[in-house]
């Protein structure tokens, strides 16, 4: 079993319902599911930035008209922030450039989800993506198993593009509970060639309706077998929802997590995460 470490590591002011991270030279990109901005904050200095990715941008997005941007992935000059699809107006991807922060597309992926959701034989009401992968190449795509039918499925998705000309491949994973509910992905980075995902028991069978926090796990997934290679359980009371690489060594592995507190409040804790190989 691989030893863990959580500990609390920045707490930034000005960023609420924190649902995905990026870290790279001393500055960690955020989003948050009620927010039209892409945070950067500074970590030597706490300096907090807004960038826009909508117009007329809101921090706080009355839950029935927000974009619930839950997944950020990267992947040379572009920053890809996606939708959740848990509703129609949830189905936006946005593409940034990293180096000035400024939108560079809005894409719809409504075909793309509705394709996944038939392929994976997933109603609209259970389909939720939470974490998205990029490699150049090939897309990864988490849906988060939280709705009645408890599907957590990885899509692998390639094609020129991912508006109408794509390929998908579906694996569906079951995963362990947690105080009897069972956990369900919020987030997934690629590491080498293994995956590394976070996934959260709530007490709730609804992709749209908040329950009671039981926990986190961290997992990883082999790319090439597409299997879990293991599991354990980080947190009885955290919904962790953010996972980035942050350090990495022969026999260590640092990760940054973020947590959703399912609140407006505008203050947001990153953690780090070690495990020791």
């Amino acid at each position: 079993m691989e030893k863990i470490q959580l500990s609390l590591l920045f707490k930034i002011i000005g960023l609420g319902s924190a649902s995905g991270l990026l870290f790279q030279n001393n500055t960690i990109l955020a989003i948050g599911d009620n927010s039209s901005y892409l945070y950067e904050y500074q970590t030597e200095t706490s300096k907090l930035q807004r960038h826009p990715l909508a117009e007329n941008p809101q921090e706080n997005t009355p839950k029935a008209f927000k974009p619930d941007f839950e997944a950020i992935t990267q992947y040379a000059d572009s920053i890809y922030i996606f939708g959740s699809g848990s509703t129609e107006n949830r189905n936006f991807m946005v593409q940034v450039d990293s180096k000035t922060k400024e939108v560079i597309k809005t894409q719809d992926l409504t075909d793309l989800y509705l394709t996944m959701q038939s392929f994976a034989k997933i109603a609209p009401e259970d389909f939720n993506i939470e974490g998205v992968i990029y490699n150049g190449e090939t897309w990864f795509f988490f849906n988060r198993g939280n709705g009645k039918t408890g599907k957590n499925v990885v899509f692998t998705v390639e094609g020129k593009n991912l508006v109408n000309e794509f390929q998908i491949i579906s694996n569906e994973f079951k995963l362990p509970k947690i105080k009897g509910i069972r956990t369900s992905f919020t987030d997934a980075i690629l590491v080498d060639d293994k995956i590394y995902f976070l996934a959260s028991a709530e007490n709730s069978n609804s992709t749209y309706d908040d329950g009671e926090v039981l926990g986190s796990i961290i997992g990883r997934i082999d790319v090439k077998k597409m299997k879990i290679d293991f599991t354990q359980k980080i947190s009885d009371t955290h919904k962790f929802e953010g996972l980035t690489l942050y350090k990495k060594s022969s026999n260590e592995i640092e990760f940054l997590l973020c947590e959703d507190n399912d609140t407006e409040v505008l203050e947001a804790d990153v953690y780090k995460l070690v495990i020791s190989e």
